[in-house]
């Protein structure tokens, strides 16, 4: 999967399209990722011990096809392209040529 953890994404689909966000959670077996601030359900929560009850909001996983991440460097939404390093293969960003990988 291209895209991980902490990476800022931008949605390219849907009633969020165009908003950015960071990515809290990868689900890499269904091929979803979750998005602070993007898709955020309303549940109802019942009272327990440690939680008063209400109404929570609660970010929803989006498709991975429905993302798109954001260079860094170049602040663009890019596809991503592979390039071998030294000790693995790192992300590079199409436009700039920018590795995104922190090695």
């Amino acid at each position: 999967m291209a895209i991980k953890k902490g990476d800022t994404v931008v949605v390219l689909a849907g009633k969020n399209k165009g908003k950015k966000g960071k990515v809290i959670r990868v689900f890499p077996e269904r091929g979803k990722v979750t998005v602070e601030g993007v898709n955020i359900a309303k549940r109802h929560q019942r009272p327990s011990r440690n939680f008063q009850g209400g109404i929570i909001e609660k970010p929803m996983p989006l498709q991975v096809s429905n993302v798109m991440l954001v260079c860094p460097r170049c602040s663009e939404p890019t596809r991503i392209a592979y390039k071998a390093t030294s000790e693995k293969k790192a992300r590079v960003c199409q436009s700039c040529n920018e590795i995104m990988d922190k090695v």
